[in-house]
């Protein structure tokens, strides 16, 4: 059965970071394109940052780059986003994603708020 959990999320202030982890279980976590996705109140889902998986290559959101950075570690079946200068619109649920051809798994999110 496939898992993938999400922690680290919280209450931060503006301007402060976060790192969220993602541990997958039940793939083989070094073939997949592994993601972060957001959704915040009233908004559809997006496209925070994804990850290759042989050459780790990154993409991110243009409202993202230069403060996020997605990273993985194959050997733990791990994916993180550091998440630095934190805004009030990053608010949001913030979802792990893993990617194989056809197959797509989601993990149920983490919650990060950034308020004064």
């Amino acid at each position: 059965q496939v898992a993938l959990v999400e922690s680290g999320g919280g209450l931060v202030q503006p301007g402060g970071s976060l790192r969220l982890a993602c541990a997958g279980s039940g793939i083989t976590f070094s073939i997949n394109t592994m993601g972060w996705y957001r959704q915040a109140p009233g908004k559809e889902r997006e496209l925070v940052a994804n990850i290759s998986p042989r050459y780790s290559n990154t993409v991110y959101a243009d409202s993202v780059k230069g403060r996020f950075t997605i990273s993985r570690d194959n050997a733990k079946n791990m994916v993180y986003l550091q998440m630095n200068n934190l805004k009030p619109e990053d608010t949001a649920v913030y979802y792990c994603n893993a990617k194989f051809s056809t197959a797509l798994y989601w993990g149920k999110g983490t919650l990060v708020t950034v308020s004064s």
